[in-house]
């Protein structure tokens, strides 16, 4: 990508008329895990200059266990799920009371949005979630994200509201995302290394393949620099360009300068369902396809019959979302299944019509309707329970 087209693609953050930001545990917090009110200014300030010139903000911010760390004398992030539940419901008032209180400085209004993962994988639940974001934004609200992790269990080790974040984005059909951490941004080696240089543009996936990701988050947060690509490729692949950067640099990554790493989005925008399909669903199952039944479901757009899967695997009822496998294991697709786990397996390898003869004509349906089918990038993202 060339300097005038980077230049570019910084302009449209500048000038995106709704950006969704996302800010780490690690960035609000200070050295023994309480939160950080002069940290939290300094986000606030720069989140409602953007506001007051005119764009719609939505912060999904993470942070709500680390603030209940303090009040309840943990030192350290608990491990067990009762008492990170405990954090969250002592620390949520916190968190939301101090950007209250911060926001309130610049004559705004925030509104708390508590989303667990059936709000982004239920499609009833996500729809309804879209409606109450957009009237908070229409009303001059600043809606403050987090997940509901008083109640969660799977959603608290979500990707530290990354993946969370990158969903919103799509759900509001936002025009920038904004990734905010303890990282000033994607390098080609770990940033301690001697040599290691910033990447400032990553045009496509293909930049990503020789680059060493690993590693976990801070020791109040879950996330990673792999959440946090794991979360570009879902708004780049939505059409949302995403930069990531630190905190202290959210001004000037919202203003469009040369700070952090920008995500380019990549072609055209699917459909709400098609990215609802790839990403807000959670996957109960895989079927394991042959290679005739992966080239039609992936090139010729063909729905998903018995007579292509070789083998079932997972725990799903009628209605679930699965994974379809390719002979290799990757994940190459994921849809909406027609029959429940325990029906599969004898029909395996067998022609609709001969099934509809023997069994009924109930049976000469589809496994997944290509309606109900998604078709995932080659380095998409999959989460199976």
């Amino acid at each position: 990508m060339s300097e005038e087209s980077a230049r570019r693609l910084r302009a449209s953050v500048a000038s995106a008329e709704t950006v969704v930001v996302k800010v780490g545990s690690s960035s609000l917090t200070g050295p023994h895990g309480g939160l950080d009110p002069a940290r939290l200014t300094a986000l606030v300030d720069a989140l409602a200059a953007r506001r007051l010139a005119g764009a719609n903000v939505v912060l999904v911010s993470s942070g709500a266990i680390a603030a209940g760390m303090v009040p309840l004398g943990l030192r350290r992030r608990p491990r067990d799920l009762a008492t990170q539940q405990a954090a969250a419901s002592v620390g949520q008032g916190a968190l939301l009371a101090s950007y209250n209180v911060a926001f309130g400085q610049h004559g705004l209004t925030t509104g708390q949005v508590l989303l667990t993962a059936d709000d982004v994988t239920r499609r009833g639940h996500y729809v309804n979630a879209r409606r109450t974001i957009e009237r908070l934004l229409a009303l001059g609200v600043v809606p403050v994200i987090n997940e509901n992790d008083t109640v969660a269990t799977h959603e608290i080790r979500f990707g530290d509201n990354d993946r969370l974040a990158a969903l919103v984005a799509h759900l509001i059909n936002a025009a920038a995302l904004v990734l905010l951490s303890d990282v000033d941004a994607l390098y080609d080696a770990p940033p301690s290394h001697p040599g290691s240089t910033r990447i400032g543009v990553v045009r496509d996936q293909s930049v990503l393949e020789a680059i060493d990701v690993g590693g976990t988050g801070s020791s109040v947060g879950t996330g990673g620099m792999v959440t946090k690509i794991e979360a570009a490729q879902i708004a780049t692949a939505a059409g949302v360009p995403t930069v990531l950067t630190a905190a202290p640099l959210a001004g000037q990554a919202l203003a469009g300068e040369d700070v952090g790493t920008i995500f380019a989005p990549q072609g055209r925008r699917p459909s709400a369902r098609q990215l609802w399909l790839r990403y807000a669903t959670s996957p109960q199952g895989k079927l394991a396809l042959d290679a005739g039944a992966v080239e039609a479901v992936t090139r010729r757009g063909k729905s998903l019959l018995p007579a292509g899967i070789r083998s079932v695997s997972g725990h799903f009822s009628s209605g679930d979302a699965v994974d379809l496998v390719d002979e290799s294991g990757r994940v190459v697709a994921r849809g909406l299944v027609n029959y429940d786990a325990k029906e599969l397996p004898d029909l395996l390898g067998r022609n609709t019509h001969e099934l509809a003869r023997t069994l009924g004509p109930a049976y000469e349906r589809e496994v997944v309707h290509r309606d109900d089918l998604a078709v995932l990038p080659r380095r998409a993202i999959s989460r199976t329970r």
